[in-house]
């Protein structure tokens, strides 16, 4: 039998994961976990973010454009 490898899908993210992901810098996703507009929780001395949240982020960011 010859199988395909199945992909490894990451639970969470770094925050370098994450700028990579929106094409932020990684200090800019770093202020906006500092000032709350992106979730993220410490995972011993590590932040990590969820797919979820970025997700959220992101919507965030689409009602307050389409608001304006």
């Amino acid at each position: 039998m010859n199988r395909s490898p199945v992909p490894i899908v990451p639970k969470w993210h770094s925050p370098a994961e994450v700028a990579a992901i929106l094409g932020y810098g990684l200090s800019k996703v770093k202020m906006k976990i500092a000032t709350g507009e992106l979730r993220s929780i410490k995972d011993g001395k590590y932040r990590r973010i969820l797919p979820e949240w970025i997700d959220e982020y992101i919507q965030a960011q689409i009602d307050r454009e389409e608001a304006a």
